[in-house]
Protein backbone atom coordinates (compact mmCIF):
# COMPACT_ATOMS: atom_id res chain seq x y z
CA UNK A 1 0.00 0.00 0.00
CA UNK A 2 1.34 3.17 -1.05
CA UNK A 3 2.49 5.79 2.03
CA UNK A 4 0.26 9.00 2.49
CA UNK A 5 3.07 10.84 3.11
CA UNK A 6 6.47 11.39 1.42
CA UNK A 7 8.11 12.32 5.01
CA UNK A 8 6.70 11.86 8.56
CA UNK A 9 8.66 14.42 10.81
CA UNK A 10 8.62 12.74 14.22
CA UNK A 11 9.54 14.41 17.24
CA UNK A 12 9.66 12.94 20.95
CA UNK A 13 8.00 15.60 23.17
CA UNK A 14 9.07 15.56 27.36
CA UNK A 15 8.84 18.59 28.97
CA UNK A 16 9.90 21.30 26.37
CA UNK A 17 6.76 23.37 24.75
CA UNK A 18 9.13 26.29 24.14
CA UNK A 19 11.69 24.81 22.28
CA UNK A 20 8.70 21.89 20.63
CA UNK A 21 7.25 25.61 19.62
CA UNK A 22 10.48 26.58 17.81
CA UNK A 23 11.15 23.54 16.03
CA UNK A 24 7.81 23.60 14.76
CA UNK A 25 7.81 27.29 13.30
CA UNK A 26 11.25 26.38 11.62
CA UNK A 27 9.43 23.99 9.51
CA UNK A 28 9.28 25.79 6.47
CA UNK A 29 8.77 23.31 3.55
CA UNK A 30 6.70 24.00 0.27
CA UNK A 31 5.57 20.64 0.22
CA UNK A 32 2.77 21.13 2.37
CA UNK A 33 1.14 17.39 1.21
CA UNK A 34 4.11 15.18 1.22
CA UNK A 35 4.59 16.20 4.77
CA UNK A 36 3.43 14.63 7.91
CA UNK A 37 4.50 16.02 11.97
CA UNK A 38 3.83 13.23 14.36
CA UNK A 39 4.40 14.01 17.87
CA UNK A 40 4.71 11.56 20.85
CA UNK A 41 4.05 13.53 23.94
CA UNK A 42 5.73 11.42 26.79
CA UNK A 43 3.58 11.65 30.24
CA UNK A 44 5.87 15.10 31.10
CA UNK A 45 4.88 17.30 34.13
CA UNK A 46 4.22 20.38 31.50
CA UNK A 47 2.19 18.02 29.13
CA UNK A 48 -0.76 20.60 29.08
CA UNK A 49 1.58 23.33 28.13
CA UNK A 50 2.79 20.94 25.38
CA UNK A 51 -0.88 20.29 24.22
CA UNK A 52 -1.60 23.90 23.87
CA UNK A 53 1.75 24.57 22.23
CA UNK A 54 1.05 21.89 19.47
CA UNK A 55 -2.75 23.08 18.88
CA UNK A 56 -1.70 26.72 18.70
CA UNK A 57 0.65 25.63 15.74
CA UNK A 58 -1.91 23.61 14.18
CA UNK A 59 -4.05 26.63 14.28
CA UNK A 60 -2.12 28.65 11.70
CA UNK A 61 -0.53 25.25 10.03
CA UNK A 62 -0.65 24.17 6.95
CA UNK A 63 0.86 20.98 7.76
CA UNK A 64 -0.98 17.50 8.78
CA UNK A 65 0.15 17.31 12.56
CA UNK A 66 -0.74 13.88 14.21
CA UNK A 67 -0.19 14.44 18.01
CA UNK A 68 0.02 11.48 20.42
CA UNK A 69 -0.10 11.59 24.25
CA UNK A 70 1.59 8.58 25.65
CA UNK A 71 -0.09 6.60 28.74
CA UNK A 72 2.76 6.22 30.87
CA UNK A 73 5.93 7.51 30.27
CA UNK A 74 7.78 5.28 27.95
CA UNK A 75 11.49 6.88 27.85
CA UNK A 76 13.33 7.49 24.75
CA UNK A 77 14.21 4.32 23.08
CA UNK A 78 10.26 3.08 23.59
CA UNK A 79 9.04 6.47 22.35
CA UNK A 80 11.13 6.09 19.35
CA UNK A 81 9.03 2.68 18.58
CA UNK A 82 5.75 4.33 19.23
CA UNK A 83 6.63 7.52 16.91
CA UNK A 84 7.46 5.17 13.91
CA UNK A 85 4.54 2.60 14.55
CA UNK A 86 2.45 6.49 14.49
CA UNK A 87 3.79 7.85 11.35
CA UNK A 88 2.15 7.26 7.68
CA UNK A 89 5.33 8.56 5.20
CA UNK A 90 7.32 6.60 3.49
CA UNK A 91 10.40 8.23 5.13
CA UNK A 92 10.60 8.58 8.75
CA UNK A 93 12.86 11.87 9.81
CA UNK A 94 13.18 12.12 13.59
CA UNK A 95 14.06 15.47 15.21
CA UNK A 96 15.07 16.59 19.12
CA UNK A 97 12.32 18.44 20.15
CA UNK A 98 14.67 21.04 21.86
CA UNK A 99 16.68 21.36 17.72
CA UNK A 100 15.56 22.67 14.71
CA UNK A 101 15.69 23.12 10.51
CA UNK A 102 18.06 25.28 8.99
CA UNK A 103 16.62 28.12 7.26
CA UNK A 104 15.49 26.88 3.28
CA UNK A 105 17.21 23.53 3.56
CA UNK A 106 14.37 21.36 4.79
CA UNK A 107 13.29 21.34 0.70
CA UNK A 108 17.15 20.81 -0.45
CA UNK A 109 16.87 17.50 1.48
CA UNK A 110 13.40 16.56 0.44
CA UNK A 111 14.48 16.63 -2.94
CA UNK A 112 17.49 14.90 -2.12
CA UNK A 113 15.95 11.78 -0.85
CA UNK A 114 13.08 11.74 -4.02
CA UNK A 115 16.15 11.29 -5.92
CA UNK A 116 17.98 8.70 -4.06
CA UNK A 117 14.50 6.89 -2.55
CA UNK A 118 16.27 3.63 -3.22
CA UNK A 119 18.22 4.11 0.20
CA UNK A 120 16.64 2.81 2.97
CA UNK A 121 18.90 4.80 5.83
CA UNK A 122 20.36 7.95 5.43
CA UNK A 123 23.55 9.63 7.71
CA UNK A 124 23.20 13.30 7.56
CA UNK A 125 25.35 16.41 7.89
CA UNK A 126 24.12 18.62 10.93
CA UNK A 127 25.08 22.01 12.46
CA UNK A 128 25.84 22.33 15.83
CA UNK A 129 25.05 25.99 17.42
CA UNK A 130 26.01 26.66 21.01
CA UNK A 131 25.90 30.30 22.81
CA UNK A 132 29.36 31.18 21.55
CA UNK A 133 29.80 29.23 18.56
CA UNK A 134 28.80 27.37 15.51
CA UNK A 135 30.32 24.13 14.39
CA UNK A 136 29.82 21.79 11.04
CA UNK A 137 29.49 18.22 11.76
CA UNK A 138 30.66 17.17 8.13
CA UNK A 139 31.88 13.24 8.11
CA UNK A 140 33.16 13.16 4.44
CA UNK A 141 33.93 15.88 1.75
CA UNK A 142 30.57 14.75 -0.30
CA UNK A 143 27.79 12.91 -0.60
CA UNK A 144 28.41 8.55 0.31
CA UNK A 145 26.86 5.67 -1.21
CA UNK A 146 26.99 2.01 0.63
CA UNK A 147 25.54 -1.29 -0.34
CA UNK A 148 24.11 -3.47 2.32
CA UNK A 149 26.70 -5.09 4.60
CA UNK A 150 28.99 -4.85 7.67
CA UNK A 151 31.25 -2.04 6.32
CA UNK A 152 28.28 0.01 6.44
CA UNK A 153 27.38 -0.60 9.44
CA UNK A 154 30.71 -0.24 11.00
CA UNK A 155 30.85 3.11 8.92
CA UNK A 156 27.63 5.01 10.10
CA UNK A 157 27.30 3.29 13.16
CA UNK A 158 29.26 6.16 15.79
CA UNK A 159 28.31 8.92 13.13
CA UNK A 160 24.50 8.77 14.01
CA UNK A 161 24.21 9.10 17.34
CA UNK A 162 22.63 12.56 17.25
CA UNK A 163 18.55 12.21 16.49
CA UNK A 164 18.16 15.29 14.76
CA UNK A 165 17.99 14.53 10.82
CA UNK A 166 18.35 10.78 11.90
CA UNK A 167 16.10 9.31 8.55
CA UNK A 168 15.08 5.68 7.71
CA UNK A 169 12.54 3.99 5.54
CA UNK A 170 9.62 3.41 7.32
CA UNK A 171 8.58 -0.02 6.04
CA UNK A 172 12.44 -1.21 6.81
CA UNK A 173 12.28 0.69 10.50
CA UNK A 174 9.07 -1.22 11.19
CA UNK A 175 10.83 -4.78 10.67
CA UNK A 176 13.18 -4.39 13.63
CA UNK A 177 11.23 -2.55 16.51
CA UNK A 178 12.54 -4.15 19.40
CA UNK A 179 12.10 -3.79 23.05
CA UNK A 180 15.44 -5.98 23.95
CA UNK A 181 17.60 -2.06 24.11
CA UNK A 182 15.21 -0.03 25.94
CA UNK A 183 17.61 1.35 28.54
CA UNK A 184 20.38 2.29 26.08
CA UNK A 185 19.36 5.60 24.97
CA UNK A 186 20.70 4.47 21.77
CA UNK A 187 17.96 2.76 20.05
CA UNK A 188 18.62 4.99 16.43
CA UNK A 189 22.27 2.64 16.77
CA UNK A 190 20.93 -0.40 17.11
CA UNK A 191 17.99 0.79 13.99
CA UNK A 192 20.89 1.72 11.54
CA UNK A 193 22.55 -1.18 12.41
CA UNK A 194 19.80 -3.66 11.07
CA UNK A 195 18.75 -1.17 8.10
CA UNK A 196 22.59 -1.23 6.92
CA UNK A 197 23.19 -4.79 6.98
CA UNK A 198 20.16 -5.42 5.18
CA UNK A 199 19.46 -2.59 2.89
CA UNK A 200 21.44 0.33 1.35
CA UNK A 201 22.38 3.10 2.84
CA UNK A 202 23.72 6.46 1.95
CA UNK A 203 25.01 9.69 3.37
CA UNK A 204 24.11 13.42 2.82
CA UNK A 205 26.53 15.98 2.69
CA UNK A 206 24.28 19.01 2.84
CA UNK A 207 23.07 19.72 6.47
CA UNK A 208 19.66 20.64 6.95
CA UNK A 209 19.01 20.90 10.79
CA UNK A 210 20.75 22.35 13.60
CA UNK A 211 21.43 21.23 16.90
CA UNK A 212 21.01 23.49 19.63
CA UNK A 213 22.39 22.42 22.26
CA UNK A 214 21.21 24.99 25.36
CA UNK A 215 18.45 22.51 26.99
CA UNK A 216 18.90 20.30 30.27
CA UNK A 217 18.77 16.67 29.64
CA UNK A 218 15.83 14.63 30.61
CA UNK A 219 16.38 11.08 30.30
CA UNK A 220 15.97 9.47 33.52
CA UNK A 221 12.44 9.60 34.20
CA UNK A 222 11.12 6.53 32.40
CA UNK A 223 11.18 3.04 34.68
CA UNK A 224 13.62 1.57 32.30
CA UNK A 225 15.88 4.37 32.49
CA UNK A 226 15.55 5.83 36.23
CA UNK A 227 18.39 3.26 37.97
CA UNK A 228 20.86 4.20 34.92
CA UNK A 229 20.53 8.05 34.33
CA UNK A 230 19.38 10.86 36.36
CA UNK A 231 17.20 13.58 35.08
CA UNK A 232 19.07 16.97 34.49
CA UNK A 233 22.61 16.06 34.27
CA UNK A 234 24.77 14.92 31.34
CA UNK A 235 23.88 11.55 29.64
CA UNK A 236 27.47 11.85 27.97
CA UNK A 237 29.21 12.07 31.13
CA UNK A 238 27.33 8.71 32.35
CA UNK A 239 29.58 5.50 31.99
CA UNK A 240 26.23 3.68 31.40
CA UNK A 241 25.10 5.44 28.38
CA UNK A 242 29.03 5.18 26.83
CA UNK A 243 28.64 0.97 27.67
CA UNK A 244 25.40 1.20 25.69
CA UNK A 245 27.65 1.42 22.41
CA UNK A 246 28.92 -1.70 22.87
CA UNK A 247 26.03 -3.40 24.71
CA UNK A 248 23.98 -2.63 21.21
CA UNK A 249 27.29 -3.95 19.10
CA UNK A 250 27.66 -7.10 21.40
CA UNK A 251 23.83 -7.81 20.47
CA UNK A 252 24.13 -7.74 16.39
CA UNK A 253 27.79 -9.79 16.88
CA UNK A 254 25.55 -12.35 18.30
CA UNK A 255 22.59 -12.16 16.42
CA UNK A 256 24.12 -12.48 13.06
CA UNK A 257 27.56 -14.25 14.30
CA UNK A 258 30.04 -11.38 13.35
CA UNK A 259 32.57 -9.55 15.24
CA UNK A 260 32.33 -5.98 14.94
CA UNK A 261 32.55 -4.85 18.58
CA UNK A 262 36.31 -4.43 18.78
CA UNK A 263 36.35 -2.80 15.80
CA UNK A 264 33.90 -0.10 17.01
CA UNK A 265 35.60 0.41 19.86
CA UNK A 266 38.84 0.75 18.42
CA UNK A 267 36.88 3.59 16.17
CA UNK A 268 35.50 5.12 19.05
CA UNK A 269 38.96 5.30 20.71
CA UNK A 270 39.85 7.26 17.49
CA UNK A 271 37.14 9.49 17.91
CA UNK A 272 37.29 9.50 21.79
CA UNK A 273 38.11 13.57 22.26
CA UNK A 274 34.26 14.88 23.03
CA UNK A 275 33.62 11.79 25.33
CA UNK A 276 36.74 12.85 27.14
CA UNK A 277 36.14 16.70 26.81
CA UNK A 278 33.27 16.46 28.86
CA UNK A 279 34.90 14.77 31.76
CA UNK A 280 37.82 17.30 31.49
CA UNK A 281 34.88 19.99 32.56
CA UNK A 282 34.46 18.12 36.13
CA UNK A 283 38.29 19.00 36.75
CA UNK A 284 41.72 16.78 36.35
CA UNK A 285 40.45 14.12 38.71
CA UNK A 286 37.30 13.43 37.09
CA UNK A 287 38.76 13.05 33.87
CA UNK A 288 41.56 10.58 35.10
CA UNK A 289 38.97 8.31 37.19
CA UNK A 290 36.69 8.40 33.63
CA UNK A 291 39.64 7.41 30.95
CA UNK A 292 40.97 4.95 33.43
CA UNK A 293 37.56 2.74 33.23
CA UNK A 294 37.08 3.34 29.80
CA UNK A 295 40.81 1.36 29.43
CA UNK A 296 39.23 -1.28 31.11
CA UNK A 297 36.78 -1.27 28.62
CA UNK A 298 39.61 -1.31 25.86
CA UNK A 299 38.76 2.04 24.61
CA UNK A 300 42.00 3.21 24.58
CA UNK A 301 43.03 1.05 21.48
CA UNK A 302 44.61 4.02 19.81
CA UNK A 303 47.37 6.52 20.44
CA UNK A 304 44.36 9.34 19.34
CA UNK A 305 42.83 8.16 23.04
CA UNK A 306 46.09 9.08 24.88
CA UNK A 307 46.76 12.46 22.64
CA UNK A 308 43.50 13.61 23.80
CA UNK A 309 43.55 12.81 27.41
CA UNK A 310 47.08 14.52 27.99
CA UNK A 311 45.90 17.38 25.86
CA UNK A 312 42.74 17.93 27.90
CA UNK A 313 44.13 17.19 31.18
CA UNK A 314 47.34 19.54 30.31
CA UNK A 315 45.29 22.40 28.33
CA UNK A 316 41.78 22.10 28.92
CA UNK A 317 38.69 21.89 27.40
CA UNK A 318 38.19 24.76 25.53
CA UNK A 319 41.80 25.37 24.40
CA UNK A 320 41.60 21.67 22.74
CA UNK A 321 37.99 22.40 21.49
CA UNK A 322 39.51 25.10 19.87
CA UNK A 323 41.95 23.32 18.20
CA UNK A 324 39.69 20.38 16.91
CA UNK A 325 37.61 23.16 15.33
CA UNK A 326 40.27 24.95 13.75
CA UNK A 327 41.14 21.84 12.14
CA UNK A 328 37.98 21.02 10.77
CA UNK A 329 37.14 24.02 9.30
CA UNK A 330 40.15 24.07 7.58
CA UNK A 331 39.96 20.63 6.28
CA UNK A 332 35.87 21.39 5.59
CA UNK A 333 34.96 18.09 7.44
CA UNK A 334 35.76 15.98 10.51
CA UNK A 335 39.32 14.51 9.90
CA UNK A 336 39.66 10.76 8.51
CA UNK A 337 42.00 9.16 11.30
Amino acid sequence: MKNTFFLSICIPSYNRPHTLTRLLQSIDSKYFNDIQIVICEDKSPMREEVRDAVNTYRNSSSYAIKYVENVKNLGFDANWRELSLQADGEYLLYMGDDDRFIPNALDNYIQWLKEHSSYCYILRSYVRRTESSIEYFRYYSHDAFFEPGVEAYEEFFLKSVSMSGYTVKRECALQFLTSDLDDTLLFQLYLLAEICLKYPSAYCNTPCVELVSDQVQLFGNSDVEKEKYIPGTSVAANMNFLLSYFKITQYIDKKYGIQTTEKIKKEFSKYSFYSLRVQRKYGRKHLKSYANVMKSHGLDSSWYFYLYFWSLYIFGSEACLWVIRVIKKMVGRRLIL
